[in-house]
């Protein structure tokens, strides 16, 4: 039987350990309720540990909740055919969820964190502006393409939310599939369709 209690500070696997558990609480209880002693215990260390390599609790959450894929890849390519823009977005990022369960969990972690902490709703946005939607912004129609991609990015992150965290029954139950079906033609529409001239004037 390995010995029970804390791990070593010089463990090669303390600090991954420590990112785990911060990842798993973030995204379980969001910043404000995520605590350095829970971290460390939920770890197996001592909190003056998760002090020593992270400092505080912001550069925690800073090194948690960073994207072991990039969402630069994730949509590589896409727009080939602008007919199905939004269809294939939806595929990607929906498919990344499903399958990639670290992916998950760490924007899971920055979205209950962003909705209760400035700072990580910061990291969200500056995420969001240097990958994503940046890129989408080549792709989306010319007129009010921040709006545009802006909407995209609150459709997905409104069905992550819907998904993942609320549960909210039917859109917890579908399938990958029937998600990409619906949503698919709704980032088509913010994309590439008309907003209404309201809209577009008062940008």
């Amino acid at each position: 039987m390995p010995p029970r209690g804390r791990r070593p500070a010089g463990g090669p696997d303390t600090r991954e350990a420590v990112l785990a558990a911060a990842r798993e609480l973030f995204a379980e209880r969001g910043y404000e309720r995520t605590t350095i002693r829970a971290v460390a215990a939920a770890a197996g260390v001592d909190p003056a540990l998760v002090h020593h390599h992270f400092g505080t609790k912001e550069r925690l959450l800073a090194e948690a909740i960073t994207l072991p894929i990039s969402p630069e890849v994730v949509l590589d390519g896409v727009g080939a055919d602008p007919d199905r823009l939004g269809p294939e977005i939806a595929e990607r990022v929906i498919l990344v969820w499903e399958t990639q369960p670290d992916v998950r969990e760490r924007m899971l972690a920055m979205l209950r964190s962003g909705i209760s902490h400035e700072r990580a709703a910061g990291l969200l946005r500056d995420l969001l502006g240097r990958t994503m939607l940046r890129g989408l912004g080549d792709l989306a129609a010319p007129d009010c393409p921040e709006l545009r991609t802006s909407l995209v990015g609150t459709q997905l992150g409104g069905l992550m939310l819907g998904r993942y965290v609320l549960r909210v029954p039917g859109v917890a139950d579908a399938t990958p599939e029937q998600l990409i079906a619906a949503v698919g033609p709704v980032l088509q529409h913010y994309l590439r369709g008309d907003l209404g001239s309201s809209a577009v004037d008062k940008l």
